[in-house]
């Protein structure tokens, strides 16, 4: 009988049907390792002493006694030096050597003429100290006698108003008192200032030699060896162009020796950093320094930011503005729109306060009948730019506004109750409706063109914020004709194309924001046609040039080297608008920040300058309107309005229904109302409350009727 066998663990190894016999090769394992001992004391010794000579405290210490031991023996190096080119012709030689390496034979004349009147004054005082020890014995014993003379006559005095005779020789006595007094403090002072005097000269030493860092550049402190915030001095300037990496500018810098100043102008505070002109060697152009700039800011130590180059009336010149290091990171102070509750704005001849350049001047724009382009990439302010000067031109009653801001976040909210209309949304809808809203514009620049000539009109300024989508919007109207793009047809850039052709002339302007300019997004048509062009931090020159014009770009304007994020409301604007420094085309401007929350206090003196304005936020068409409750909304809360103001926002609310109506229409709809026309100091009004009364029983009657 057969037994089973159950197993109770499966076997963990493949079965194998080879039958070859295994050979197990034993290893032996490995010898153990010898005990080790203590390490020896000079083992250990030469660790610590290495260890302390190597730290970074040891280190910071040894270049610390360097660095002042040897600002003391470069400061005595620098007081010979001043000494000896104060006492000697060497500084008018150096100058002269310089001059006439430079080529600048007037400059070698006039220093020539300057050694020429110091050895002169030289020869003079030499000659007067072959005499000095005779006139100085001469006065010396004039002196003393005068003296001796003067203090008998006061004893003689003295005696003969005390009736004692030894009184005469008192006054005499006392001053020899005194000289004697002055040896003894002599005496006792002039040991301790012979040991303390060498230290104090010393000391005066090192101090000159501090404040020239007269040092190796391996002994100064970390922050003086990086360069950071080292202040810009001729030679520091020189220096960074003849590194530039153009050979004939090194060669020429080499040929003058030290007279590599020569180039340059005076160097002069502008604002937040320092300017000057350097005049390039004959074979140097313009466009090879401006093409390294990044180079030669870092030749500076500073940032690429922190140096522009620009080019001035001079020929072969350059002009350099280096800022302080770190000075551009520093926000400017507030609007005066926000410090200034009283500040009030004339379009025709006033500024708006727009932020500060780079000198820390104040930066003013007028925008009188001038067009206006803004752009940049997103994020960068371009719309607080663009509000901040309709903030401040809302603060001129007589302007009208426009707004269509087709990102729709509220930005423009404030200008409800401020603007005629008000478009906020960036759908297709939205797009259409501020199409619709730019042809108004254009029909009322038409109506404006055909009034009598002198005629003289309000502005209207057309605020299209995000106009991009309007650019790229792929809607039809029932025509087939496109909101969008940059054809013939296209119904959105035809309008720009005309107001921007005829409007400044009857003070209709566009006004536009877009963002990261392509030649889809913003045709050349239109963006050559704003008078004023502004661009924050862009991507590429491309870009620059699409925004600026190949002009300012050449000129050295360069919004594409701004830094995204950092340099966020810094502009660069191409306008005559603007006080641009002579032989620039363009200028850097820092704008101030006015946040929501200022907006909203701006416009609401903006509006409390003004009768009441009833804002249209939406544009509609071919519906029946009711004549009397349009009056009474563009009425809106000003107790009477004069009628022609009354016409003018009829035909702004719809020019459909209202463009084509006269005085006589506005009279018969009142007339029929019973609240008729009248006159107030001279001029026909329309009475609130008159229309209001009517506009209750009439839909009292409406109602009535629908009963």
């Amino acid at each position: 009988m057969s037994e089973n066998v159950v197993h109770l663990h499966k076997p963990t190894d493949p079965p194998t049907t080879d039958t070859t016999p295994t050979v197990l090769t034993v290893v032996p394992d490995a010898p153990p390792a010898p005990p080790t001992g203590p390490v020896p004391l000079w083992v250990r010794s030469g660790r610590a002493v290495k260890t302390a000579a190597t730290h970074e405290t040891t280190r910071a210490t040894m270049r610390a006694a360097a660095r002042h031991s040897i600002y003391t023996l470069n400061g005595g190096r620098i007081v010979a030096k001043r000494t000896w080119d104060g006492r000697t012709g060497a500084r008018y030689e150096r100058m002269i050597r310089a001059a006439e390496a430079a080529g600048n034979l007037e400059a070698a004349e006039e220093w020539e003429e300057r050694l020429q009147r110091f050895r002169a004054a030289r020869h003079h005082r030499r000659m007067d100290l072959l005499h000095s020890p005779v006139e100085a014995a001469r006065g010396v014993a004039v002196g003393a006698g005068m003296s001796v003379g003067v203090l008998v006559a006061l004893g003689v005095a003295m005696a003969v108003n005390t009736g004692r005779p030894g009184d005469v020789i008192t006054p005499l006595t006392a001053t020899i008192d005194f000289i004697v007094l002055l040896i003894r403090i002599v005496q006792v002072v002039w040991g301790p200032a012979l040991t303390i005097g060498p230290f104090l000269a010393l000391l005066a030493l090192w101090s000159v030699g501090r404040k020239q860092q007269a040092a190796p550049a391996w002994a100064l402190p970390a922050n003086v060896r990086s360069g950071e915030g080292e202040p810009i001095t001729p030679s520091i300037v020189v220096k960074a162009l003849r590194d530039l990496g153009v050979p004939a500018l090194r060669k020429a810098i080499k040929e003058m020796g030290d007279a590599g100043a020569s180039m340059l102008g005076p160097i002069t505070l502008a604002g937040c950093g320092v300017e000057v002109d350097v005049t390039l060697p004959s074979g140097v152009s313009t466009v090879e320094v401006q093409q390294r700039r990044r180079k030669l800011a870092e030749n500076l130590t500073r940032h690429e930011h922190e140096v522009f180059i620009t080019i001035p009336t001079a020929a072969r010149t350059v002009r350099l503005w280096i800022a302080d290091s770190g000075a551009l990171d520093e926000p400017i102070g507030p609007s005066p729109l926000v410090t200034n509750e009283t500040m009030t704005a004339n379009y025709k001849t006033g500024k708006a306060p727009w932020g500060q350049d780079l000198r820390g001047d104040a930066a003013a724009l007028s925008v009188y009948q001038r067009h206006l382009l803004i752009t940049g990439l997103s994020n960068q302010g371009k719309t607080a730019a663009l509000r901040a000067l309709a903030l401040w031109l809302a603060l001129d009653r007589s302007v009208e506004f426009w707004v269509g801001d087709l990102k729709g976040v509220g930005d423009w909210a404030m200008f409800d109750a401020l603007a005629t209309r008000l478009i906020q949304g960036p759908t297709d809808d939205h797009v259409i409706q501020v199409t619709e809203m730019v042809e108004d514009a254009v029909q009322e620049m038409n109506r404006r063109i055909q009034a009598p000539p002198g005629t003289v009109f309000p502005a209207l300024i057309v605020v299209v914020d995000e106009a991009q989508v309007a650019f790229m919007c792929p809607a039809k109207d029932e025509d087939k004709r496109p909101y969008g793009g940059s054809k013939a047809n296209s119904r959105y850039f035809m309008a720009a194309r005309k107001i921007h052709n005829q409007g400044r002339a009857v003070n209709v302007l566009l006004w536009q924001g877009t963002q990261d300019p392509t030649d889809q997004n913003l045709p050349k048509l239109v963006r050559e046609g704003a008078h004023t062009r502004a661009s924050l931090a862009l991507g590429t020159e491309s870009q620059a040039r699409m925004a600026l014009g190949d002009k300012a770009v050449d000129g050295g304007a360069a919004p594409n080297l701004l830094r995204p994020g950092l340099d966020q409301g810094t502009l660069v604007v191409a306008s005559d608008g603007i006080e641009i420094p002579k032989g620039q085309s363009s200028i850097t401007v820092r704008t101030h920040y006015i946040s929501t929350d200022d907006a909203k206090q701006i416009a609401a003196r903006a509006r409390a300058l003004r009768d009441g304005v009833t804002t249209l936020h939406t544009i509609e068409r071919g519906e029946q309107r009711d004549p009397l409750a349009d009056i009474a909304a563009v009425i809106g809360d000003a107790p009477r309005v004069r009628t022609k103001d009354v016409l003018a926002r009829l035909a702004t609310q719809n020019r459909d229904a209202y463009g084509g109506w006269s005085f006589i229409d506005l009279k018969r709809v009142l007339d029929d109302a019973s609240a008729e026309p009248y006159k107030s100091d001279g001029v026909m009004v329309v009475s609130r409350d008159r229309v209001a009364r009517a506009l209750a029983g009439h839909n009292d009657k409406g109602s009535a009727s629908t009963d």
